[in-house]
């Protein structure tokens, strides 16, 4: 079947074409203060905790009962442009009651700052939040964090060689990994991306760190060019010496495809984990 992309608004657009897509992202608003609610009367939350100058350079993390297997990092989506990291806590969940620390934070937007400086921005929330949890480094990140978790393991990554060694597992879902379409949407307004940019900061442009594991996850009811961009990054990498495995997970779409992170018994979590 032939197919040629001719509406790029439409194609990335994901409320509009989701049955009741209009409940997201306010629909994790609730559970996601709840959870850092109660993990903060149980002493396991530390919330605010800054990395940077800037406001939005702050990050919440999220502690197990024990002593931390290690850290995990949750980087939010909203394509630069939008939301923070307070819609996301619950989402820490599985991977807090599987043993492990898990910091979340948010990073300033476009047009405000280019995604490569928001690349930068993930780069010392890492930083900062590994000098807190020692052990193994976990990533994961959902649309636009898709592309800033996979970026970090990319061979220009902004992290430091002795955090870049620590990570032994990243997890896109839903991710943006070849910034060159949304050249032609027009959210690129706020995005600014223009095209040196996106050669430098797309994952799929770039090459991965020598003993890269990457997991490419997608909800199989997304829309076709998610499913295509979940795909294409685990290809190319893999061809260029990582461990990759690309899922389609069936009935979900974009915004469910993130329920698997509350269970840390779910196939994402364990993905996650492994």
């Amino acid at each position: 079947m032939r197919h040629k992309i001719i509406d790029w608004d439409d194609a990335y657009a994901n409320g509009i074409n989701i049955p009741q897509g209009d409940r997201w992202p306010v629909t994790w608003v609730e559970p996601a203060r709840i959870y850092r609610e109660r993990m903060g009367l149980a002493g396991q939350a530390k919330l605010g905790l800054s990395y940077g100058d800037r406001p939005r350079n702050r990050f919440d993390l999220f502690m197990p009962k024990t002593e931390p297997l290690g850290l995990v990092v949750f980087v939010h989506g909203g394509f630069w442009i939008r939301l923070d990291n307070s819609y996301w806590s619950h989402l820490a969940q599985g991977a807090v009651e599987a043993g492990y620390a898990v910091a979340i934070p948010s990073y300033t937007l476009a047009p405000e700052m280019r995604i490569s400086g928001i690349t930068q921005e993930v780069g010392r929330a890492i930083e900062t939040a590994a000098e807190i949890v020692g052990g193994p480094i976990r990533l994961a990140g959902h649309s636009a964090g898709g592309q800033l978790v996979t970026r970090m393991v990319s061979t220009t990554s902004p992290l430091s060689p002795e955090i870049r060694d620590r990570i032994v597992k990243v997890v896109s879902i839903s991710g943006v990994h070849d910034l060159r379409p949304l050249l032609n949407t027009q959210m690129n307004e706020k995005q600014r991306i223009d095209v040196e940019e996106a050669y430098r900061e797309s994952p799929a442009l770039l090459e991965p760190l020598p003993e890269c594991r990457l997991t490419c996850w997608v909800g199989a009811a997304e829309r076709s060019e998610f499913i295509r961009q979940n795909a294409l990054l685990a290809n190319i990498w893999k061809g260029l010496g990582a461990e990759t495995e690309c899922v389609e997970e069936p009935d979900r779409h974009h915004f469910n495809a993130l329920d698997g992170l509350l269970d840390p018994h779910h196939p994402l979590t364990e993905a996650l984990l492994s």
